[in-house]
């Protein structure tokens, strides 16, 4: 399994980044398998570097915060105008042809009606689907073509699914883990084992506790966010500093740890000097379109 960072500002777009996205890829059951961790805002743009939306098997939303999330209703769009599969009429207000039907002169059969993809997979906290409709639909107000609007209905694009804490579920042989952690709003982090056996996870946003530490546990790889600077922001249950993200790499005995979810007012050499107080082994700072393969086997199923 292959691990791309599409987006790792935290908080907010930054001026060389997206919001939270990740992208994990790996190759079973005959096929390969794409599946976002997160689609924060401006992450479609740049997921496009890596994969056709299109082809994505499931988002899995670590939580509802707009850096976390807000770009769903871009995919949204994507999945249901997409020119390849859109179903609507033209701009003459014309009826899509049927497949099959022929033409006035009866001789050639016109083009089968495109259709549209299956509804994607999106699993999320509880409320997920009400929160991207809110944040998609809009009330036309005083337009003129008032009439034509309708409601939102996100269901003829996504298959809406409930996260429950260690509540496991598979996509193409691999398992999926969430682990209640600590932010003011429901977050899940994810703990996901290859078809192989390999492990990474994903802190979501989190301050340190039981819920990071067991998700963690003997990780290949841990992709933790690390949004506050320990002497500078004092407020506990919301981020990890760099050091208590490398205390919890340290204490789950992970064999690398990846920095995450720094925003643009925290300093990167900052956090990463605070991790490496806390935990000797390896540690990267995650940039846009950066991988990582998970090795197999070291955590088997």
């Amino acid at each position: 399994m292959r691990l791309t960072a599409v987006g790792t500002s935290g908080s907010f777009p930054g001026p060389g980044s997206a919001a939270s996205c990740y992208l994990l890829s790996w190759h079973a059951e005959g096929r390969d398998w794409q599946v976002a961790l997160d689609l924060g805002s401006g992450a479609l743009g740049a997921l496009q570097a890596h994969v056709d939306p299109a082809d994505l098997d499931a988002v899995v939303l670590s939580h509802l915060h707009p850096d976390h999330c807000l770009d769903m209703t871009g995919l949204y769009v994507h999945r249901v105008y997409d020119p390849r599969t859109f179903c609507g009429s033209g701009d003459s207000g014309e009826a899509a042809p049927v497949p099959g039907a022929r033409s006035d002169a009866g001789t050639q059969p016109l083009a089968a009606v495109p259709q549209p993809p299956a509804p994607l997979p999106v699993w999320g906290p509880g409320g997920t689907e009400e929160r991207i409709a809110r944040a998609y639909h809009t009330e036309p107000g005083l337009s003129p073509d008032a009439e034509t609007a309708h409601a939102t209905d996100l269901r003829a694009a996504f298959d809406f699914r409930t996260l429950t804490d260690r509540a496991p579920f598979e996509l193409g042989g691999a398992r999926f883990e969430p682990f209640l952690v600590r932010h003011p709003v429901e977050c899940y982090a994810l703990r996901v084992t290859t078809p192989d056996g390999g492990v990474v996870v994903y802190s979501g946003d989190t301050d340190e506790c039981d819920g990071l530490d067991a998700a963690s546990a003997a990780a290949d790889v841990l992709l933790c966010e690390a949004a506050f600077e320990e002497d500078r922001d004092t407020v506990r249950g919301v981020h990890l500093t760099g050091l208590r993200a490398g205390r919890t790499a340290q204490r789950a005995g992970v064999a690398r740890l990846v920095l995450t979810h720094i925003p643009p007012w925290t300093r990167e050499h900052i956090v990463r000097t605070e991790a490496e107080s806390a935990y000797p082994g390896p540690i990267d700072v995650a940039a846009p379109g950066a991988t990582w393969d998970i090795p197999n086997g070291r955590n088997p199923l």
